[in-house]
Formats: C-alpha cells, structure tokens, sequence
C-alpha cells in the first residue's frame, strides 16, 4: 500500500519514471526484430551419404544398416527414419525435444566416422537442422523479348547479393555451358582408339604443376612451375592423339569426335504462366530481421528491372515471409487497437464521464510499453503469437485500473475529497487485484514447462502475456491512483445513493435474493447446462493448431517410374490450362523433370514435376487457400485420367501440413508388411471425406540390367570390373578436366559418345570395347543385355522395413474426426505382433500435447488455488471462488459450436486464460464481501450488497475483456488464425462465466457460511 500513498504524494516523481519507461519502451521497440514465429530449434538431425553408381540394395546393406546400427544407441534418440536408393542414402534422426543438438553434434560425428563404409563411397556427412536454410523469399524471373533469361538472372543475383541482411540468392534453372568432345564410335576404332584414350590425352596436356625453388646468380629463390593449359575449343580440337604410322600423318581430337562449346544436358524446364523463366530463393543471414529484408530486397529488385537492360523482365513473387510477416503483424496490431478503443468505449458508457476513462486510458499504451521493455530485455522478437499476446490481453490490462477507479468514484461519491478516496479506493481492492493478477499469472507457469513444438510456439505468448499483466497491475497501484487524486473532482449530491435507487439495482437486488432462496433450483439448472456444453464440446472436433492461409500451394506430379520428360511435360500442360482458369492464381511456376528440392540438389527425375502456385492476397479473393485445393483437385485429377499421381501440398506458419494424417507401417516381415499395406490402402480409400490416400510402398524401375559373361570376358582378358567401368564412362560420360577462357571463364570438359551411339539397347549392345590385345568387341559379346525390374528405394523405421501412408481429407473435416475413422480402420486389420504404426506430422504432435496441455489446466487450476488460498489465509473462500472455471465451460461450447472451431492447442490455451480470468470477478466478490462481513454486516447483507457494489466492476472488466478480444475473434486477415480460437474461448467462456457469477458465487458462498447455510427457499 505504501507504493500507492508514495505515488499520490510525490506525482512528480512519479510522472518522470513514466517518462522514462516510455523512452525505455520506445528503444526497445525499435531494436525488437520482427519474425513471423518464435524462433524454432527442432531437434532433427541428418546423415547423409553419396556411393555413386551403388543399387538401392547395395546402399542399404553397405551403408545404411550399419549407420543405423550405430547411431541407434544415441542419447535422447526417438526415431530413425532411412531411405537408401541408387548412389545415395538418407537418415532422419529425430530426438527429444530436451535434447540440445549442439551437444548431440559430437557424438553423432563420432559414430559415423566409427563405421567403415566401402570403396567408391564418400564420407557420410552429418547435417544439423537450420532455419536459415530455408529461403524467405522465392521468385521466378520471365522475360517477354528474346533475351535468355538465365543469363539476366546469373546478371540480376550479382546486384542483388549484397543487399542488406540478404546472405544468399540461389538461382535454380540456371545457363551452364561446357565443353563436349562427342566421340564417333567408328572413327575412334578406325584409329585403334578408345574413350579414356582421350580423356588420358586431355588431362596430360592440361596441367599446371610446382617444382622444386630454383636459385639465380642474385642469390634469389624462385618457385617454379610447369604449365600446359588449354584454353579454347581449337585448342582441344588440335590435340594429336596418334601419329598414322604408314603415312605419318597426326590424327587429332577433331578427327575422331565433335568439339563444342554447348549447354549441359538436362532434362529439366522452369516456366512461369508458361513463359521460360527461373527460380530465385533468397536466404538471409541469421540475425537478419525478416521484415527489414524482405523491404530491402524488393526495393533493390524494383530498383534493377527499372534499368534499360531489364526491359521486359517480370519477377512474380511466389513466397515472401517478410512480406507475410508484416501483414500479419499489421493486423494483429490494428486487431489490437481496434480492441483498445472498443475497450475504452466501455469505459465512457458506464462512468458516463471523461476524465476516468482518459485516466484509465493511460493504462494500455503504457502497460504495453513497460511489456515491450521486458521483451527487448528477454530477447523475445515481434511475432503473430507475442502480439498475439498484447491483443488477447488488451482488454485484460485495465481490469485493475478499473476495479481501482472505479473504487475510488465511490468512495467520492460518498463525500470524501479527491486524495482520500485515492487512498481508501486503492487500499480496499489492492489485496483483490493484486490476487486476480497472481491468479492470472499463475495459469501461464505451465505453459512455460511444455514440451515440443507447443512449448516453443506459446513459451513467449505466455510470458508476454504475464509481462503485460504484470505492468497493468504497477500501473493500477502508482499512476492510476496519483492522475486520480489530481484529475477527478468531488460530485454534486450522492451519486452512489441515486445509483442504489435506481430500476437496475433494484432488480439485480430481486433477482440475487431470489436465487439465494432458491438455490437447489439455480444449481440444478447450472449442472444441466455444464452437461449439455461437455456433450457439444465433443461435437465440434479437434486439430492440432489453426491453419494459417498464406496463399500458396505446390502441386507434385509423379508418372510411372521410366515415363520419359515429353510424358511429364504434356501432364503438366494439363495442369497448367486448368490453374490458367482460375480467378484466384496470380502466379504459377511449373518445374518439370524434378522438384524444387530435387534441382537445388542438382538431381532430376524425368517422370516428376512440381507446380508451385501463388494465389491473390486474402483480400482480393472469395475463397481460402483450402477451399481452393478442396474445388480445384477433383478438376485437375480428372483431366489427368490417371495418368499421374496428382498431390496438393499446403504449407503453414507452425510448418505443419493442414487436412493430412500421416503415419508408418513398419515390420521386420516384408511379406506380412506388404500384404498389410494393400489391405489398408484399399479400406482407408473407401472412408468419407477422404480426397488421396498415399503410401510409398517400394516401388520398381524398369532399367537395363547388363549381366556379365565371365568365361567370355576371361578368354578376352577383360575383368568385370574393366567392362562395368567403360560401360559407365559411355552412358555418363566423363569429366576430363577443367579449361580456363581467356575472358576467364570456367568450363567442365566433357568426354561422351555421340546419342546416337547410346540411344536404344540395340545400340548399347553394338558398343566397342577394346581387349588387352588391342581387338574391338561388341559389348553383347561379354554381356547379356536385358530389360528387368529394380528397386527404386528401399525405407525403413527404426531399423525395420516401413512404408509411410499420407492421407488427404477435404477441409469440412476435422483432424480428430478423421484420426478416429483411421484408428477404427487400422484396428479393423487385427494386425499381428510384427506390425507396428507410427503416426507422424499434426497427429503425432496433437497426441504428444494431449497428456501435456491437460496437465497444464490441472496445474492451472491447482496454481489457482494455492495463490488464492494464501491471499485470503482460507481454504474454503478460494473453493467456492473455484466454481467460476466450471460456468466458463458453458460460453466455451457455445462459442466453439456455433462457430464451428475445432478444439486445437490455440482453444485449450484459451482455456488456460479462462482459468485465471474468471476467478477474478469471484476474488473481486468474495474478498468484498469478506470486508462488509468484517464491518458487522450480516453474512446474508454483505451477500446481496456486495453484489450490487461490485457489479459494475465486474461487468466493466469482463466487458473490456470481451470487447478487446472482438477483432482478434472475428479473425480478419492473414496471421489472425492462430490467435482466433483462444480469443472465441476466451469471449464465450467469459460472457457465460461472468453472468453465471453474479448467481452462483452467492449461492456456493452462502452453502460454505454457518449462518446462511439454512436459507429457507421459498
């Protein structure tokens, strides 16, 4: 209470600390850095391991296995989950969220530099999850002229570069020239020649080697160095390669291939709206603030394709976190003003003045400011849940300011001048505010000790949340009381006692003695509804969080394994009229023969493309982004005639995949896995609502097996081993040796036989190899050349074969809905013992926080208690204060229901909310009435006269509440949808809680107290 007097008797002093928080809260804002989420450190590792020209089945076995075997001990480890294929392995290592990857690091390296892996394979390297990888702005470049736009994208990421806070671009369909020497298979046997012949040539003559230092007569010491370069096209064409030992004539390089300066073979094709374009992904530096440089980098591009040189050049913008970002911090932060202001309008309608609710309106700015000081200094940034946070709370942070002045209105209007009601006001509600707030804290310590992805996505929510709470209580006790005693003024006649008169109170008064004499009656009626909102609160479904619309989706195209890139490309064309027809696509960018992840590793798949689609901003179009995948499916499934595999992929701000439930069926029985994978697909196709069922189950390739003839090859002189190499080297092709230009210009030199020689297996089965002896053969003489089935990719979970299942369901049903169906399903196959599922993505982590976030409202509400059981010094007021949380779950499912909103991580953090909010009207009444009890009132008098005291603080807080919380529930714009579910919690749960209160409270508190525990109904 002393902080209270001191601030109404030094008001200077007190108003310099304002200012100085101000200035404090100002900086801090400034220096906050903008994000569109906390910061994310998922406790994911992989390994990685490239064994050229190895089959699927020699990965596993060689590589994959014994890694697994070794890293399966590793501390903390959950899952192993592997894909070995042709010349390469994949090993996703997922831990405990506890686990701290940067202490993991060591072990890992050191288990994998424990396991020998065979000749011709690399180090298997170890690579560390890194949200600075992904890319926060991806663009396509086209050009509508002549020009190649390759070339003025390698032009525009030279400029582009160095801007602020950018650390990367990565231009993917990229111009790449080479030098391919193309070897006539007739002329090379002519000469006696072969394919390493001519690379053995190339790398002889272009060298470049030190010697031994060299002394000159001035007792100098030079290095020296030998050097043969090439530099040209007529410089490899010039090479002799043989002297024509009947004529002497020198046979050159020219003479047995074709030199050429070309484009390197590819089988891939980037176009935007079908114009030839490429792929710009931009990566910022670590420490960069998202916002600030997506602004800079825009500025920097608008900048160059102003240029001459750029005329005609469209960048389509298809993914800019940043820009993201700052719409949704936009909106949030006008949600929070626009809260703000409805909050203050509540205040002008029940004070009926305006010096009180400008004094109390000091209370949201300057709560927040001291919020923004306490994250600076937390190290929190500026995101859609820490804003969040100030939205949710705006209506909260004047609560206290509230119940303070309205207090001290009364004690005015009673008679007292301006600085005793300051005092008496303050001091008589300190003791329940300061209650209320430590009770609203409280629920939020839970959160804190969360685990996972919840605990890292709502760690800082809760914080700011309690930071904001906090500061409205200093300010409730310092500046509300000290503006007060200066600005308010004494009322004409006694307000209170015109107040006490008038039909309202009067009422109220009727209404409160009628339920305390019919109290069974009351109660009776409060169970019936508590039951009937439990049975509804299981109607409206569960998910995981919110999906966020951000406006893009990408379209994966799978043909039939082998199915050549014309196939693909006429698919893709398909999709591409259809995607041409819809209002709602601003841009799409075809990739075809691979994925974007796929080119950024340099690899291609003829039979794959992925279309990423750009959809108009929210504003600007009639549907969500899942509404749009829900119509435009069916279209594009049905003009592709089952011809490919079509998949719809949504992407949000927590990184999780909206209206998809994904698991494994692993076993260490391969037979008894694949019969288990048929059943299931063939029952979960058959489930309501479900659009695409998926299952990788290990598929074959067709591919040319060439099977040697030992003893054939033995009596020519030629091992297995020589025949597998120069096979390779002619259906590859070999990289030579590297050239520097003139103009200083690195080029690959390539040695490779002409197509033609390599195009059909009749003309592999006519390829010469030479015998020690120096006779040609034909490669069918040493081989038998067949077409048969391989493996494309072999998977496995922790250790045993797996195949993963993804199931799309329409945006109508809710992830729990599904689940359910699923369970039924897998439950239906009586698998045996060797089967085992494994759920993954929004199931696996709703599952994870179901048994976490019930715990936290246990913990909450215990917390609760013990808070306001030491504040009262009772065990018995703070229960019958308790039976507030119940009533809140009536206007929970009302507000669920109605609305139809899942039940998600967002609506039980609601909840949380609802727990320390609704007890504080109960604190408000209880220790009120407490008081007049004190005063010799009768316990039945300080019943009903508290009520009617306390209803207009009660009814004021829960309005600012509610009314602050209005814009964030209506859930307009992009970043909103997080936030929306605790918001319609929080509104629902109150409005129920807060009316039911003013009945119910009395009614417990008058059962607890000896002398009204008899009240006669009547």
């Amino acid at each position: 209470m002393k902080i209270s007097d001191f601030s109404i008797k030094r008001p200077v002093f007190t108003t310099v600390i304002m200012f100085l928080v101000i200035i404090l809260g100002g900086v801090s804002f400034f220096k906050i850095p903008i994000t569109l989420i906390p910061e994310l450190n998922p406790p994911i590792a992989v390994v990685v391991t490239n064994y050229p020209g190895a089959s699927p089945v020699e990965v596993d076995e060689k590589i994959t296995k014994p890694l697994e075997t070794s890293l399966s001990t590793l501390q903390g480890i959950k899952s192993i989950n592997s894909t070995s294929q042709e010349g390469a392995n994949f090993i996703l290592l997922e831990f405990d969220w506890s686990m701290d990857m940067d202490d993991v690091q060591l072990d890992i390296m050191q288990r994998i530099d424990m396991v020998p892996v065979p000749n011709g394979a690399e180090k298997p390297r170890f690579l560390k999850f890194d949200p600075a990888q992904f890319p926060v702005i991806q663009l396509s470049l086209r050009a509508t002229g002549e020009q190649d736009i390759r070339l003025i994208a390698e032009e525009l990421e030279k400029e582009l570069v160095g801007t602020e806070g950018v650390a990367s671009v990565n231009i993917s369909g990229t111009l790449v020239e080479e030098v391919q020497i193309l070897l006539n298979q007739e002329n090379l046997q002519s000469k006696g020649l072969t394919q390493s012949d001519i690379v053995q040539l190339i790398q002889a003559n272009n060298l470049s080697l030190p010697g031994n230092p060299v002394e000159t007569e001035e007792n100098m010491s030079l290095t020296t160095r030998i050097i043969s370069t090439l530099t040209s096209v007529e410089d490899i064409q010039n090479l002799v390669v043989t002297v024509n030992p009947l004529d002497g004539s020198k046979v050159t390089i020219a003479d047995v291939a074709t030199v050429q300066l070309a484009e390197q073979e590819t089988n891939t094709e980037t176009r935007a709206n079908e114009n030839p374009a490429v792929l710009l992904s931009v990566l910022q530096e670590s420490s960069a603030n998202t916002a600030k440089v997506s602004t800079a980098f825009q500025e920097a591009l608008d900048k160059q394709l102003e240029k001459d040189e750029y005329k005609g050049v469209t960048a389509d913008i298809l993914f800019d976190q940043g820009d993201y970002v700052k719409i949704a911090i936009n909106n949030i932060g006008s949600t929070l003003i626009t809260g703000g202001l409805l909050a203050m309008l509540v205040l002008f309608v029940f004070l009926r003045g305006v010096r009180s609710p400008i004094i109390i309106g000091v209370a949201i700015p300057y709560s927040v400011i001291v919020t923004f000081v306490l994250m600076y200094f937390a190290g929190f940034s500026l995101n859609i849940m820490t804003l969040g946070a100030l939205a949710l709370g705006i209506g909260m942070l004047v609560d206290n300011s509230i119940v303070v002045i309205e207090n001290i209105e009364r004690h005015l209007g009673l008679g007292k001048d301006p600085k005793a009601a300051a005092i008496t006001g303050t001091k008589e509600v300190l003791g329940a505010i300061t209650a209320s707030t430590l009770t609203t804290v409280a629920v939020f310590l839970p959160v804190i000790f969360l685990s996972g992805l919840i605990g890292q996505i709502f760690t800082e929510f809760a914080l700011t949340i309690s930071f904001s709470l906090f500061a409205s209580l200093v300010v409730a006790i310092t500046v509300i009381p000290m503006m007060a005693s200066r600005m308010l003024k004494k009322p004409k006649g006694n307000i209170e006692a015109r107040r006490r008169r008038s039909k309202a109170y009067n009422n109220l008064d009727k209404s409160i003695k009628w339920s305390l004499q019919h109290r069974a009656l009351v109660l009776s009626l409060t169970v019936v509804l508590l039951v009937l909102s439990v049975l509804g609160v299981f109607r409206v479904g569960t998910e995981f969080l919110p999906p966020t619309d951000e406006g893009f989706v990408s379209i994966s195209v799978k043909l039939e394994n082998g199915s050549s890139f014309t196939a693909t490309d006429e698919i893709v064309n398909k999709i591409e009229d259809i995607l041409k027809e819809q209002e709602e696509v601003d841009v799409y960018v075809s990739f075809v023969g691979g994925s974007q992840e796929g080119m950024s590793r340099g690899t291609s798949r003829s039979n794959m493309a992925e279309i990423s689609v750009k959809l108009k901003p929210l504003s600007e179009r009639d549907q969500s982004t899942f509404e749009f995948v829900d119509e435009v499916q069916p279209t594009i499934v049905k003009a592709v005639n089952g011809k490919a595999d079509i998949n719809f992929n949504v992407q949000t701000a927590s990184g999780s995949s909206p209206n998809v439930v994904s698991f494994n069926v692993s076993s260490s029985d391969k037979q008894e896995l694949y019969q288990a994978v048929e059943e299931l697909q063939s029952d979960l196709e058959k489930l309501e609502g479900v659009t695409k069922v998926n299952n990788d189950l290990i598929s074959t390739v067709e591919e040319v097996q060439m099977t040697v003839k030992r003893d054939a090859a033995t009596e020519l002189g030629l091992a297995p081993a020589q025949i597998a190499q120069m096979v390779n080297n002619v259906t590859r092709g070999v990289l030579a040796s590297q050239i520097i230009s003139e103009e200083d210009e690195v080029y690959g030199v390539y040695v490779k036989y002409n197509e033609s020689d390599r195009e059909s297996i009749e003309k592999l089965k006519k390829l010469k190899l030479r015998t020690p002896a120096g006779q040609f053969v034909n490669l069918e003489e040493v081989a038998n050349i067949e077409v048969s089935e391989g493996p494309v990719a072999i998977r496995s979970l922790n250790q045993a074969n797996a195949v993963a299942f993804s199931i799309k369901y329409e945006s109508e049903n809710t992830l729990g809905d599904m689940s359910d169906q699923i369970d039924q399903v897998i439950e239906n196959q009586n698998f045996g013992d060797k089967i085992n599922v494994k759920f993954g993505g929004d199931r696996e982590l709703l599952d994870n926080a179901k048994s976490d976030m019930i715990l936290a409202v246990l913990l909450a509400v215990v917390l609760v208690y013990i808070v306001m059981a030491a504040q009262f010094e009772s065990f018995k007021y703070p229960l019958v204060i308790m039976f507030t949380v119940p009533l809140s779950l009536i206007g929970i499912a009302i507000a669920l229901f109605f609305t139809s909103t899942p039940i998600s991580i967002s609506a039980v953090i609601g909840i949380l909310i609802l727990v320390g909010i609704v007890v504080n009207n109960g604190i408000v009444l209880v220790d009120y009435i407490n008081q007049r009890k004190a005063e010799g009132y009768s316990s039945y008098e300080a019943i009903t006269t508290s009520v009617k005291d306390r209803v207009r603080p009660i009814l004021m807080t829960a309005l600012t509440t509610i009314l602050g919380l209005i814009p964030l529930a209506l859930g307009i714009g992009e970043g909103t949808e997080i936030n929306q579910p605790m918001a319609l919690t929080v509104i629902g749960g109150l409005i129920s809680s807060t009316f039911l209160t003013l009945y119910v409270v009395p009614v417990i508190y008058s059962l607890f107290d000896k002398e009204t525990r008899k009240i006669k109904s009547s």
